[in-house]
């Protein structure tokens, strides 16, 4: 069973800090790409973060300076620390896989975790 779990989020002010997390299972052979995605309410879902299984990173000019993606491979996990936050960060962010697995590619999001920054 192809699972994505994602932990960490919550209600913190201003200028905090928050870091997330997220597990990828079932049947795995390899991830090429994890990331975190976020949809704040009445607006699209929009890329956060990225990481490739080498450890190339790209994010959004929003969040750059303030949030460090980071994986472990022999795990498969991704992680996104945040600091510095702002009221707009706020929304729920979704965890994203492209994996290969025994039956082939595979793109799979995780259930979401709502990050809530008050001024």
């Amino acid at each position: 069973q192809v699972q994505l779990v994602e932990s960490g989020g919550g209600l913190v002010q201003a200028g905090g800090s928050l870091r997330l997390s997220c597990a990828a299972s079932g049947s795995i052979v390899s991830i090429n790409v994890m990331g975190w995605y976020r949809q704040a309410p009445g607006k699209q879902r929009e890329l956060v973060a990225t990481i490739t299984s080498g450890g190339s990173t790209n994010y959004a000019d929003s969040v750059k300076g303030r949030f460090t993606i980071s994986r472990d491979n022999a795990k498969n996990t991704v992680s996104l620390q945040m600091n510095s936050l702002k009221p707009e960060d706020t929304a729920v962010y979704y965890c994203n896989e492209d994996a290969l697995r025994g039956w082939g590619r595979d793109v799979h999001w995780g259930q979401g975790t709502q990050v809530t920054v008050s001024s």
